[in-house]
């Protein structure tokens, strides 16, 4: 399977703003556990989740999508 644009596009910008997955999880209100699965492709986020995770890491473009990788409603 290709890899996860979604999980591409959060680790690139989490490794531009230069924040821990700590600090990410602290932000978004959520285990820093979950946040490293989403942000490695173990768990694929809910779109509000996504959002969140956007909204911390600064991504303005609408997350990359393929047939295999989506966000859950």
């Amino acid at each position: 399977m290709a890899p996860n644009p979604q999980c591409a596009a959060l680790a690139a910008a989490k490794e531009k703003k230069g924040l821990s997955y700590s600090q990410i999880a602290e932000k978004i209100g959520k285990p820093e556990s979950h946040v490293v699965d989403i942000c490695t492709g173990k768990s694929t986020p809910t779109t509000e989740e996504f959002n969140a995770l956007a909204r911390v890491l600064d991504i303005t473009s609408p997350p990359p999508h393929d047939a295999a990788h989506v966000t859950k409603a």
